[in-house]
């Protein structure tokens, strides 16, 4: 799920932000699966998710949940996006005694996912990291801005949506929480924390200066 490990930010920030994913693997477990990914996106659903996304479909902030829930494909990549931490452990609690037989893994920072875990009586079997980004770094965009734009894995939402974004809450267009909102639609899988790019906007707003000439 390497698209999910290269969100940006300070502690504080990224530990209030989690994506739980499930697929099944092609040739093994994967005919009938959409069952299972069902199910998992229902026990999802109980919990307080922020975001919610079929990579066949698309996110929550795309289609909606109900497209979501019905065009699920025994290949399709389900999950869910949290703040909470104890939100994201009831699911885990859940989904470990539903056991469904598909794969489930979690990006977030590895301490508190790895504790929740243990918690839970779940060991884990793999962990994947970013080792950041390396070559011509002075090309990319300001820190604070990517600590918005690396929410979306697939690189959908752009620095320059962003600046726009700040602007028109600068203008009173928008508020903070509908222009996080607006962020997260082009992010298609729907792995995008709106909630969290509406604290990390409101942070910015009253500092972010744009030459607009």
């Amino acid at each position: 799920m390497s698209h999910t490990l290269h969100r940006r930010g300070s502690l504080d920030s990224l530990s209030q932000d989690y994506v739980i994913f499930a697929m099944s693997a092609k040739g093994f477990n994967s005919e009938n699966s959409h069952f299972a990914l069902q199910e998992f996106l229902r026990i999802v659903d109980k919990y307080h998710w922020v975001n919610m996304g079929d990579m066949k479909t698309g996110g929550y902030y795309l289609v909606g949940k109900k497209a979501i829930m019905e065009g699920v494909q025994d290949t399709s990549i389900v999950h869910g996006v949290f703040t909470s931490k104890a939100d994201l452990k009831g699911a885990v609690r859940e989904l470990k005694a539903a056991d469904l037989g598909i794969s489930i893994t979690i990006s977030g920072i590895l301490e508190n996912v790895d504790g929740l875990l243990r918690d839970e009586g779940i060991d884990r079997h793999t962990v994947e990291v970013s080792l950041g980004i390396r070559g011509r770094t002075n090309r990319l965009p300001e820190e604070e801005l990517l600590e918005v734009t690396t929410m979306c894995g697939h690189g959908m939402v752009s620095q320059t949506f962003v600046k726009k974004m700040l602007m028109d809450i600068k203008r009173g267009r928008r508020t903070a929480e509908e222009a996080a909102n607006y962020l997260a639609t082009p992010c298609v899988c729907g792995v995008f924390n709106p909630r969290r790019a509406q604290k990390l906007l409101e942070e910015l707003v009253d500092v972010w200066c744009i030459d607009e000439n």
